[in-house]
């Protein structure tokens, strides 16, 4: 959890929603990544999905179908419905987060995908791990202002604020 922190706080920096991911096998760390939608402008660039991509570029199809089965993914914040649909997709059956996500939470924060019966075994979820550490990153994020984000009223409203800020 560690260094899923390390890559969350490098997002923030990064001006990325701060959330990190590491998935390990066989207790090793065979990907790591964070969020990378604003640096990509790929809206499915999440750290799951770059984690995802690391596995299957370092490995055949039938080692990376083996390490999916096997491995740990270990997450700030709870995976997203999109993310999650990917992992259980891929055979995984070890889920470890943060904070719960409930806007996008594919553990049962929005949705329950883990329990679908269009997958294959168990997956095993110990949430909450470091949780607080988790939102107050999430937190610094969102008071903060998204360069990349739609020009909403309440983000217009903190523009207006912010450039008339006495310097």
């Amino acid at each position: 959890m560690d260094e899923a922190f390390d890559l969350a706080r490098e997002a923030l920096a990064a001006g990325e929603v701060p959330i990190g991911c590491v998935f390990t096998h066989q207790g090793s760390i065979v990907a790591r990544s964070r969020n990378t939608v604003t640096e990509t402008k790929n809206g499915t660039r999440h750290a799951e999905l770059n984690c995802i991509d690391q596995v299957l570029e370092a490995n055949s199809k039938e080692k990376a179908e083996q390490i999916f089965r096997e491995m740990t993914v270990i997450a700030t914040v709870e995976p997203c419905i999109l993310c999650l649909a990917a992992l259980r997709k891929l055979g995984v059956r070890n889920l470890i987060y943060g904070c719960s996500n409930d806007k996008f939470g594919g553990c049962g924060s929005v949705l329950d995908i883990h329990h679908m019966a269009a997958y294959d075994g168990e997956l095993a979820i110990t949430k909450g791990v470091r949780a607080e550490e988790a939102i107050n990153l999430i937190k610094t994020f969102y008071t903060g202002l998204n360069p990349n984000a739609p020009i909403t009223r309440s983000n217009k409203k903190k523009k207006l604020e912010s450039s008339t800020a006495p310097q």
